[in-house]
């Protein structure tokens, strides 16, 4: 499993890194059979957040570290690098550029964006 990570280097300038999950076989739920599973990760809180159609984030630092699921609709996320990517339904994204230039968002398409995500301990 991959998940795309936007973080700040040292110089404050924001990337894209893809991160790759190791997934093993666990005896999760018995009875039910064993299925994939990666370690679990400390979190705070979760919450459900809609971006209406044509929303724009212009250059702006994450308040805190967190992680978003894409549920519908698409957005792009521009970071200080010049880099851009497209995100949609079923992806992973997990922000992390607290400090530094930050990153620019946008919805992109006719519809808004649902997305859940999930906040991370400091």
């Amino acid at each position: 499993m991959k998940y795309t990570r936007v973080f700040a280097d040292e110089e404050g300038e924001t990337h894209f890194e893809d991160v790759e999950v190791e997934l093993e076989l666990v005896d999760f739920a018995p009875p039910a059979s064993p299925l994939m599973l990666s370690r679990f990760k400390p979190a705070t809180r979760y919450a459900f957040c809609m971006f209406p159609s044509g929303w724009f984030g212009d250059w702006h630092p994450t308040p805190r570290k967190q992680v978003f699921f894409g549920l519908s609709g698409e957005y792009e996320v521009k970071v200080s690098d010049g880099e851009r990517r497209v995100f949609g339904p079923g992806s992973v994204v997990l922000v992390e550029d607290v400090a530094g230039k930050g990153h620019v968002t946008r919805v992109v398409g006719s519809e808004g964006v649902l997305t859940a995500i999930v906040q991370l301990e400091d």
